[in-house]
């Protein structure tokens, strides 16, 4: 029997936040485990200009989904983004209260500090992509595991850039051999990982893709390749709307030229 994957972000996702970040790659992916988890809880760390945290929240929202946002970020930057001034966590803040400020909060502070306001077992999805050394990443991983419920998700970003002092992809790796895993190898690759346990017999459609068991190799990469097309589909729909826009916005501006100019009576 075929199976007709259909997600809501190929139907109605277009991403209200858009910032520079390889992140871009993995916006419809990221959409669509949030519709389809309806986490309760929802934790980020390293948020940066917020590019994947808003797409999460944007589908809380959309979505009609209750549960809470978690940003967890110094917004000072560090070594491999380099430091950036307060104009960054301004346009993040000004952007979350004019959207999302019911339900997201930015908790700015490093990780560890945060761990406390944090119960174990308590987060269903976690976004890991702070600082991207192999001792960061693990740092973070052990650190912020216990906090997350049986059968959670929790998300790498960046699992396949090598390059400066990165990482994340070897601790991937270390991962992959003794976790329940998924790997979207685009992008600089997107690690998804579930913790042990939890009810899954109502796992939504795109869990059970993600995570089908030792049969599932073929449709693992047949998700792979839906999630590249994805992207590339979101920005080509992206491009045509804004020369559709320039189009219109230069249509506008002859038409403005071409109308008469009325001559002023005299007295």
């Amino acid at each position: 029997m075929t199976i007709v994957y259909m997600p809501p972000s190929i139907r109605h996702f277009d991403p209200l936040h858009r910032v520079f970040s390889t992140w871009i790659d993995h916006l419809p992916f990221g959409y669509d485990l949030v519709t389809a988890m309806r986490p309760k809880l929802l934790v980020e760390l390293g948020t940066h200009k917020g590019l994947s945290y808003f797409t999460f929240c944007q589908a809380m929202k959309e979505n009609d989904i209750d549960g809470l946002c978690y940003a967890v970020d110094t917004f000072e930057g560090d070594a491999h983004t380099d430091k950036y001034d307060e104009s960054v966590f301004s346009m993040v803040n000004d952007h979350n209260r004019q959207n999302y400020h019911g339900f997201s909060y930015l908790m700015r502070m490093f990780f560890n500090e945060a761990l406390r306001h944090f119960e174990e077992d308590s987060i269903d999805l976690l976004h890991i992509d702070g600082f991207h050394t192999y001792e960061a990443v693990s740092e973070d991983f052990a650190n912020w595991y216990p906090k997350v419920k049986p059968g959670g998700i929790i998300l790498f970003h960046d699992v396949q850039a090598r390059l400066q002092d990165f990482g994340a992809w070897k601790f991937w790796q270390e991962l992959t051999g003794q976790h329940e895993t998924f790997t979207f190898n685009h992008g600089f690759g997107l690690g998804v990982l579930r913790k042990p346990g939890g009810d899954r017999q109502n796992d939504p459609e795109l869990l059970k893709l993600l995570f089908p068991g030792e049969t599932g190799e073929e449709a693992a990469a047949n998700l792979r390749a839906f999630y590249v097309h994805a992207s590339k589909h979101m920005e080509n729909t992206h491009k045509v709307k804004r020369l559709r826009k320039l189009e219109e916005e230069k249509a506008k501006a002859k038409a403005n030229e071409k109308k008469p100019v009325k001559a002023k009576s005299g007295k």
